[in-house]
C-alpha cells in the first residue's frame, strides 16, 4: 500500500466520458429537478424537529437556528452548483472529492453520504410511522400496538449506549420503506411524477397553516425570545440555538442530493446550479415563516410532541379543521423525502461500485426500467431495518454529522481545484470562492460541534468501519488502479 495510491485522483474527463456512455435515462429538467430538492427538504424537518428543538433547545429563537443551518447550507449549496455543472456524473460529494483529494479521502465522503441518504430514509420513516398513528387516531379508527410502532431500542443514560425498549418492531417504518423501494426500482420518470404530485400537496398544506394560523398568532409567545440557559448546555441560550441549529440541518439536507441525478438531467450543466440553490431558498423562506406561526400559535414547551403542528393548531378552536390535512400533508412530505433519499442513495452506490470500490453488483442498471436496481434494493432492505429498530433522536443526529462532513469536504474541494486545474471549463462558478467555501467550512464545522458527544462517539465507530471495508475490498478492486 503506497500514499500515493491513497491520494491518487480520478480525472475529470474519465467522468466526463462515463457521462457520455450514461446507461441512465435522462429525463429531468430544472423543474423537476428543483421539485426533487423541495422534495428532499420539506419532510421531518418541519412536521417535527422544528417542534421538538424549539421546545427542548432554543424556544421561539429556533428562527435564527433555522438562519444558522440556512446560511451554512448555502454556502455548501454553491460550491455544489460549481461541481455539480462542472462534473455531471451521480455521486455528489463522493465523486467531487475523488476528482480533488484523492480515494481515501472520497471513500471517507462516500461513506459519509450513506449516513446522510440511507440513515435519513430511515429516519423519516420512524417521523412517518408517528403521523401515521396520529391519523388512525384522528379517524377513530383505533391505534396500532406501541410495540409494533416503536423502536426496539432507545438511548441509555449515558446518552451513548443503546437499551431495550420492549417493542418489538416500527412496522409501519418498514412497510413505507417498501412501498418507497418500489417506487424507487420501477424508474426515475415514475418517481419524479409521484414526488411532484406530492410536493405540490405538502407545499400547499404548509401554506394553509402559515396563511390561516398567522391571524391567530399571540406575539407574547416570542417572550422572551431567548429562554435563559438552565445550566445545562444546549438547553436554551446561546448553546441552546447553536444545538438547535446543529439538529434542524437535518431538514435542509435534501438540496444536495439533486447532484445524484446529474446523470438523469437533461441539461446538468444549467439545470443543476438552478435546482440546488432555488429548492434552497424556496424552502428556507418556509421554514422561517413556519417557525415563526407555530412559536406565536402556543408558548414553545407545548411543541414537544412527535406532531407539534397537530397540537399548535389544535390549541385553537378555529383551526382544528386543519390537523387531519396537516397530518395527511406530513405523511406525503415525509414520503417524498424518501423517495429522494433512496434515489440518491442508490446513486451514491452505483458511482462507488463503478469505481470498484463497491461490489460490482451494485452498479447493475435493469434492462428495463434503467434504473440501479440493485443498489435501490439494497438501500430499502437496509434503511427499513434501521428505521424499524433505533428512535428517531439517534438517526436524525446520525444524519446531520454524517452531511455536514461531507458538506464540509466538499467546500475544500472547491478551492484546491480552482487551484490545481484552473483551466477547467465551469459553467456555474462560485462568486468569492474563497470566502464562499471558507465561510461554508466555519458554519458546517460549528454546528457538527454543537451535536451531542454520543453522535461523534457513534461517527468515529462508523468511520472506523468504514475504513476497514475500503482496505479489506475498495482498495484491491480500485478501478482508478486496474
Amino acid at each position: 500500500m503506497r500514499k500515493q495510491d491513497l491520494l491518487a485522483t480520478k480525472p475529470i474527463a474519465r467522468s466526463l466520458e462515463e457521462v457520455g456512455a450514461n446507461p441512465l435515462r435522462p429525463t429531468l429538467g430544472a423543474a423537476s429537478l428543483t421539485a426533487l430538492g423541495v422534495g428532499g427538504i420539506i419532510g421531518t424537518g418541519i412536521f417535527v424537529l422544528l417542534g421538538v428543538t424549539a421546545a427542548q433547545n432554543a424556544g421561539p429563537a429556533v428562527i435564527v437556528s433555522l438562519v444558522i443551518a440556512a446560511i451554512g447550507c448555502a454556502f455548501a449549496a454553491l460550491c455544489y452548483g460549481e461541481f455539480a455543472a462542472m462534473v455531471p456524473v451521480s455521486g455528489s460529494a463522493y465523486a467531487y472529492t475523488y476528482a480533488t483529494l484523492g480515494e481515501f479521502v472520497a471513500w471517507f465522503v462516500g461513506w459519509n453520504l450513506v449516513l446522510e441518504y440511507m440513515f435519513a430514509v430511515a429516519t423519516v420513516s420512524v417521523g412517518w410511522s408517528r403521523y401515521l398513528v396520529k391519523l388512525l387516531e384522528s379517524l377513530g379508527l383505533g391505534s396500532l400496538p406501541v410495540a409494533l410502532t416503536t423502536a426496539p431500542f432507545e438511548i441509555g443514560p449515558d446518552g451513548v449506549s443503546l437499551v431495550a425498549t420492549g417493542a418489538i418492531l416500527n412496522l409501519p417504518a418498514v412497510a413505507i420503506v417498501a412501498v418507497v423501494t418500489g417506487i424507487c426500482y420501477a424508474g426515475i420518470r415514475q418517481s419524479s411524477a409521484v414526488n411532484g404530485i406530492v410536493v405540490a400537496a405538502k407545499v400547499v398544506v404548509i401554506l394553509l397553516v402559515i396563511g390561516f394560523g398567522a391571524s391567530y398568532v399571540d406575539a407574547g409567545h416570542w417572550t422572551p425570545f431567548v429562554p435563559e440557559n438552565t445550566g445545562v448546555r444546549g438547553q436554551y441560550g446561546a448553546s441552546g440555538i447553536l444545538l438547535a441549529s446543529g439538529i434542524i440541518f437535518f431538514a435542509f439536507i435534501g438540496f444536495d442530493a439533486v447532484s445524484t441525478a446529474a446523470q438523469e438531467a437533461r441539461n446538468p450543466a444549467r439545470d443543476m446550479p438552478i435546482a440546488i440553490l432555488a429548492s434552497l431558498v424556496i424552502c428556507t423562506v418556509l421554514y422561517v415563516l413556519m417557525a415563526t406561526v407555530l412559536t406565536g400559535l402556543v408558548p414553545y414547551a407545548s411543541l414537544n410532541d412527535a406532531a407539534p403542528v397537530a397540537v399548535a393548531l389544535m390549541a385553537h378552536e378555529g383551526l382544528a379543521w386543519l390537523v387531519p390535512w396537516v397530518i395527511v400533508g406530513a405523511l406525503a412530505g415525509m414520503t417524498s423525502v424518501m423517495l429522494v433519499m433512496t434515489l440518491a442513495q442508490s446513486r451514491i452506490f452505483l458511482a462507488m461500485s463503478r469505481d470498484g470500490l463497491l461490489p460490482p453488483a451494485l452498479g447493475g442498471v435493469h434492462p428495463r426500467f434503467r434504473t440501479p436496481h440493485v443498489a435501490t434494493l439494497v438501500t430499502g432492505l437496509f434503511a427499513a431495518a434501521i428505521g424499524g429498530l433505533f428512535p428517531i433522536v439517534v438517526l436524525g443526529a446520525m444524519v446531520s454529522i454524517g452531511t455536514l462532513v461531507a458538506f464540509i469536504v466538499v467546500c475544500m474541494g472547491v478551492m484546491i481545484l480552482r487551484r490545481t486545474r484552473p483551466e477547467l471549463p465551469r459553467p456555474f462558478r462560485v462568486p468569492a470562492v474563497r470566502v464562499v467555501a471558507t465561510s461554508g467550512i466555519f458554519f458546517c464545522g460549528l454546528m457538527a460541534a454543537s451535536l451531542p458527544g454520543g453522535t461523534w462517539w457513534r461517527l468515529v465507530i462508523w468511520t472506523a468501519l468504514g475504513i476497514a471495508i475500503y482496505f479489506a475490498y475498495g482498495y484491491r478492486h480500485s478501478a482508478l488502479r486496474r
